[in-house]
């Protein structure tokens, strides 16, 4: 039962993690009016935004998604070590 849901928090963590990679990529290349760059946007930004409201942008870098991966890394570790005690 558990080792499902380690697998779970797993899969989930790797696809948000590709999410916010892929949100960054795609906007260097596409326009902020293109369909999927909207759609992964709808995804990632309202994970994005509470970050960007404490951590300011440092020039024209934004931190926030290397933050948002570590944050997702952390409660990955956590939740698979919660799953894997019982």
């Amino acid at each position: 039962m558990f080792g499902f849901l380690i697998v779970l928090v797993r899969v989930a963590a790797n696809i948000f993690s590709l999410l916010v990679i892929t949100k960054v990529l795609l906007s260097y290349f596409m326009s902020p009016y293109h369909p999927v760059r909207q759609t992964v946007d709808r995804i990632v930004e309202p994970l994005l935004a509470p970050i960007r409201n404490r951590i300011p942008m440092v020039g024209m870098f934004d931190f926030s998604p290397i933050v948002l991966l570590v944050l997702i890394q952390i409660l990955e570790f956590l939740l698979i070590t919660i799953f894997a005690s019982f």
